[in-house]
């Protein structure tokens, strides 16, 4: 996992080919227009996925993990916390993984909470499950779907 402001995101674009092209989406598009649901970026290699709602809290954030996609979680407009765990900890599947939807739920507590402020990302990859959407009240966010099979 890798917790940043997004005035830093030069620093991480060389850990993959498709960070280059996600930070620039998050830099460049007035994500505040943005319908909610799934955007477009690349085709199945990169896409976003906007969400606005209201958060979930700690107690009812539920931890995931993803095999096939990287996620960028931006938080648009107001500070979001996700809870992180390393998936080689997660003992207690909530039910098989989805090949389809690329997730696998588990109920396992996490670890530590992290919270990314505003203008700011987190960056979790498929050792990483996390909770996100943990904040307590409204949220803005922006999750940029990276696939980690770059071809």
């Amino acid at each position: 996992m890798i917790l940043d402001d997004i005035t830093n995101e030069e620093r991480w674009r060389k850990l993959h080919p498709g960070f280059a092209a996600a930070f620039r989406f998050l830099r460049e598009t007035k994500l505040d227009q943005l319908p909610d649901g799934r955007q477009e970026i690349d085709g199945s290699r990169l896409y976003a996925l906007v969400v606005r709602g209201q958060g979930h809290g700690q107690e009812m954030a539920k931890m995931e993990a993803h095999r096939r996609y990287i996620d960028i979680q931006y938080s648009a407009t107001a500070p979001d916390v996700v809870g992180w765990k390393q998936i080689s900890t997660c003992r207690n599947p909530v039910g098989p993984y989805s090949e389809k939807k690329d997730i696998q739920f588990f109920l396992d507590a996490a670890d530590s909470w992290v919270t990314v402020p505003q203008g700011s990302f987190a960056i979790f990859f498929p050792e990483d499950a996390h909770a996100p959407m943990a904040v307590d009240g409204p949220i803005h966010k922006v999750v940029v779907k990276v696939a980690v099979d770059w071809q």
